[in-house]
């Protein structure tokens, strides 16, 4: 269940482009996660933290290098403010920062818009993986379903790293202006096991009724917690063990007259931390 059609090549394609000097290429399918993997979510100030950028499925996947073009945003935001993530094109790690002052730092990545074309099958195989039967059905209804499906995409990326202990902030809930955007309501690292992370789901700012949100821990990727928001746009996940948890939604509009390839535009979210092992200290 909410299985996707990975491209496991994905990575070696992208340096062998980057090593020709192309700039302008395709982003991953749209078929697949994409999350950010920082290679420290718990660290003492003055670290330096890579960021690994990643696309594939239950947290196992390709690497995702860093193109200029391929996002609108990316930054980390800490407590004391907020500045864009630098690297060289082609570099992975997509980049790194240096964390400084103690306290949690939101690393956000937004990309730019993609354009994908899935024959019938696999189209709707990936509107049933992400919840997305009342697409299956508007297909139907507007008699397109033995057609491909022409599709723009684009992902908003967060993830929340952890510097020193007991240091309260808010940084977590910080909303970054992204399409979709996945804002926890609680600090994931003031959690234990067997508590309740709410998560809010927002599309232009406005909290988004009846999304599937679903949550797994990569070590027990297939035993995946899937929720439908509320009218407040609001899930509880009950986050039972410790490790690295990803948070993910999709959803899924009509395209206006004025888009002229593609029928469809989706919008991805997606947000990773790692839980704690024991009762937390802060």
């Amino acid at each position: 269940m909410y299985r996707f059609y990975a491209k496991n090549r994905f990575a070696a394609f992208c340096r062998n482009l980057v090593a020709v000097g192309l700039t302008t290429f395709v982003f991953p399918a749209a078929a697949h996660d994409f999350w950010i993997e920082p290679t420290f979510f718990d660290a003492a100030p003055g670290t330096e933290i890579p960021i690994v950028l990643r696309v594939g499925e239950d947290l196992a996947g390709d690497t995702v290098p860093y193109i200029n073009d391929w996002f609108s945003d990316y930054r980390v935001v800490m407590p004391s403010g907020s500045e864009p993530i630098a690297a060289l094109l082609g570099d992975d790690p997509a980049g790194r920062f240096i964390a400084g002052e103690a306290g949690l730092y939101l690393i956000g990545y937004r990309s730019s818009r993609d354009f994908v074309e899935l024959q019938p099958e696999k189209f709707d195989s990936y509107l049933r993986n992400e919840g997305l039967e009342n697409i299956i059905e508007r297909r139907a209804a507007l008699s397109e379903s033995e057609r491909p499906a022409r599709e723009l995409y684009s992902r908003c990326a967060k993830s929340l790293v952890r510097v020193g202990d007991g240091i309260p902030d808010e940084v977590y809930r910080r909303q970054l202006g992204y399409t979709l955007e996945l804002i926890p309501e609680r600090n994931p690292y003031t959690l234990a096991p067997g508590e309740l992370l709410p998560v809010t789901l927002q599309y232009l700012g406005e909290p988004l009724e009846g999304i599937l949100i679903i949550a797994f821990e990569a070590a027990a990727a297939s035993e995946k917690i899937a929720l439908r928001t509320d009218a407040n746009g609001r899930v509880l996940l009950p986050l039972d063990r410790s490790g690295l948890w990803l948070i993910k939604a999709v959803h899924m509009i009509r395209t206006g007259q004025d888009v002229k390839r593609a029928e469809w535009e989706s919008f991805w979210a997606s947000l990773t931390f790692r839980l704690p092992a024991g009762n937390p200290d802060n």
